[in-house]
């Protein structure tokens, strides 16, 4: 199973404990994050996520950035096919860099792209021809419990 984490899930662990769901999605992400440098799942990177990890001016939060994706063994480059389809994306309404992520995942047929981004979620679920399943870290724990 392939899964393309955004920038919002990876670094949600280091986020502050200060509500019940931030809790349980960085338990998630981490049990995500066991999982993919175990085997069990294949982590996606791409580079619309190195480039806004690189932009953090955080040294903790790119450092972690740099960690999770040093377990992908996949990448996708940032080509004119990506390009196209994130302003497709992008013309139903989704922010500019989300849509990159989004496009990312669909090239590199990932089966779920995973974000704590409310927003982005409820959008993508008007995307008729997504082809990747958008879901929240808490979900995707759900999915994987159901494929193991």
């Amino acid at each position: 199973m392939k899964v393309y984490l955004d920038v919002c899930a990876i670094q949600r662990p280091l986020d502050t404990p200060d509500q019940v769901r931030v809790v349980l999605e960085a338990e998630a992400v981490l049990g995500i994050l066991a999982l993919c440098d175990g085997g069990q799942l294949e982590l996606v990177s791409s580079d619309v996520l190195e480039y806004e990890v690189e932009r953090n001016p955080l040294p903790i939060r790119k450092e972690h950035g740099r960690a999770v994706l040093s377990l992908a063994r996949s990448h996708v480059v940032l080509c004119g096919g990506v390009q196209k389809r994130a302003e497709q994306l992008a013309a139903s309404g989704i922010a500019p860099l989300d849509a990159l992520h989004l496009a990312c995942a669909e090239v590199a047929h990932a089966d779920y792209f995973c974000t704590c981004d409310d927003r982005l979620l409820r959008r993508t679920k008007q995307v008729h021809d997504l082809q990747v399943k958008t879901v929240s870290p808490v979900e995707l724990v759900q999915e994987i419990e159901r494929w193991l």
